[in-house]
């Protein structure tokens, strides 16, 4: 059964290359050993020293965007403390992409693209089939929350600001499970502004974000963003991050002063993605428990 499972994952590694090459994105490495993991009060690190495992890419990814690298994607290993359960495991496989001079809807329409391509358009799970062909269908983390779980678009935006918890708490339990009833894959958009992580604000509307997910049978494939670029917002936000995982007796991280000197030197108009790559290779092999496309899980070791 494992030698199945972990030949099928090889072919779809391989899926996943050709996609990207065939699109001319340059397949990068970037170190695993960093000295700022991320401030996202909702991840922890594994500390090596004076440094810390990767739990994402993303910092050294968009510094090869201020260089001049176009369009980049890499396929590595990530690190996350206490992650644990059928989507979760403390290391995994990660897919990040970014495309310079490139918005939202180009990093939706390549996600949605490589979706379809990966599971060719269908995945199975038991009985159940679901439609992964592109277009995906659309609702915004506003519509969503009016829809499944009676809270009001207003309701919604000062939740995500005053009482995160409550936020999560509701996206979780009653939002989500409703989005794994549907037959057919969907991207949640514009996520209020106080979830913007390191996605820049909707210029039209500033009180959300132009941070996206996509969801195929109730499993959470992705988080993606149009870039924030202003290293004086960026900084700002890091800032907050600290102070708020200080006032949580979180452990406080230092911030990627590179990074932000990289924004500095101007970071072009970006878009892009980070990919829960375990994920995508279970819903494309019919099973949404990430152990079972893995050679070994945490409690396996």
């Amino acid at each position: 059964m494992r030698e199945k499972q972990l030949r099928r994952r090889a072919e779809l590694l391989r899926e996943v290359r050709a996609f990207f090459d065939g699109r001319d994105f340059l397949e990068v490495e970037t170190p695993l050993l960093i000295p700022s993991p991320g401030l996202d009060l909702h991840l922890q690190a594994f500390q090596v020293g004076t440094r810390y495992l990767s739990t994402s890419p993303e910092y050294q990814m968009k510094r090869l965007l201020a260089e001049g690298y176009e369009r980049i994607y890499q396929i590595t290993r990530a690190f996350r403390e206490g992650e644990f359960g059928s989507r979760h495991n403390p290391e995994f496989s990660m897919l990040e992409f970014y495309r310079a001079n490139a918005g939202v809807e180009d990093v939706m329409k390549d996600t949605e693209d490589l979706v379809e391509a990966v599971t060719g358009g269908e995945v199975v799970l038991g009985e159940r089939r679901i439609s992964t062909r592109a277009p995906f269908a659309r609702m915004t983390v506003c519509e969503a929350f009016e829809a499944y779980a009676k809270v009001t678009p207003d309701e919604t935006l000062e939740m995500a600001g005053s009482d995160e918890d409550r936020f999560f708490f509701t996206l979780i339990d009653q939002v989500e499970p409703r989005i794994a009833e549907l037959d057919h894959a969907v991207f949640l958009t514009e996520y209020p502004a106080p979830q913007a992580s390191l996605a820049r604000k909707k210029a039209s509307d500033p009180r959300v974000a132009e941070r996206f997910e996509a969801y195929v049978a109730g499993v959470e494939l992705c988080n993606g963003f149009g870039e924030l670029t202003d290293p004086i917002e960026q900084r700002a936000r890091f800032e907050q991050d600290q102070r708020e995982r200080k006032a949580r007796g979180l452990p406080v991280y230092p911030i990627d002063e590179r990074f932000l000197e990289a924004l500095e030197r101007g970071m072009p108009p970006s878009g892009g993605n980070a990919v829960g790559l375990d994920r995508l290779i279970a819903v494309a092999s019919g099973t949404t428990e990430i152990r079972n496309v893995m050679a070994f899980a945490d409690d396996e070791l």
